[in-house]
């Protein structure tokens, strides 16, 4: 009885010495070389003309009391707004950024600051989608507000990027898949699938502050488009095989 005893103690031992055993073994997946990959970033750049044209324009003048000058304002403002239909833009690119009124002081040694008046204002953004015609804009508004009135910006940017966008894009992916073979090659491997995409920024221009001037054989203004760099940026992950 005691040794059949025994032998039933020592077969359940050995069972739980093997299970232990294979717990303990590492699984064959973990056994595999860790997989290698090759993560790059890159930019993809196309040039493009501005196709819009960002003007600032400023109401501003000064009467003898509050009323009079957001009257008057209102008064410039409208004949501003007025050339600016004329000219074809549409009241949805006409905004008003800003309406002040506020008392004008002028300040000297010998009595300090005296009223000298208030002054109102009315700012406008306006975007002319029409780039070629911006000249002829930014004429009319400055013949309408007259001396009452100041151009602050006249910006081109590219209003509808989306063309140039996916250019930029293919031109990141052939930049990025160029770094990557160089390093595979550096490293004697192959790319394999790609693991992921990350679009770090679209589209990125960089319009110039100003670029306004007057045409050589007339006075109309001519505003110079140049061009502009649509940039986009991205990070890509292959496989090496």
């Amino acid at each position: 009885m005691t040794t059949t005893r025994f032998r039933k103690i020592a077969a359940l031992a050995t069972a739980l010495t093997l299970m232990g055993a294979a717990a303990l073994s590492p699984p064959a997946s973990a056994a595999t070389p860790a997989t290698r990959y090759v993560t790059v970033n890159s930019e993809g750049s196309v040039k493009v003309t501005p196709d819009a044209v960002r003007l600032n324009a400023n109401v501003s003048v000064v009467t003898g009391s509050n009323k009079d000058a957001l009257a008057k304002t209102s008064t410039v403002a409208a004949a501003v707004r007025a050339a600016l239909t004329k000219s074809g833009i549409t009241k949805g690119d006409i905004a008003t950024a800003s309406i002040t009124v506020y008392p004008e002081y002028n300040y000297t040694q010998d009595k300090g600051s005296v009223l000298v008046g208030y002054r109102g204002s009315q700012s406008f953004l306006v975007t002319i989608k029409n780039a070629e015609n911006a000249g002829a804009v930014v004429d009319a508004v400055v013949a309408a507000g007259g001396d009452d009135l100041q151009i602050q910006g006249v910006t081109p940017f590219v209003l509808d990027s989306s063309n140039a966008t996916e250019s930029a894009r293919a031109n990141a992916v052939k930049n990025a898949k160029a770094k990557a073979n160089s390093y595979a090659k550096l490293l004697g491997t192959k790319l394999g699938r790609v693991n992921y995409l990350v679009e770090n920024s679209s589209p990125v221009n960089y319009p110039p502050m100003m670029a306004m001037a007057k045409s050589a054989d007339s006075s109309a203004t001519v505003v110079d488009l140049g061009q502009q760099d649509v940039t986009v940026s991205i990070t890509i992950q292959w496989a090496l095989l």
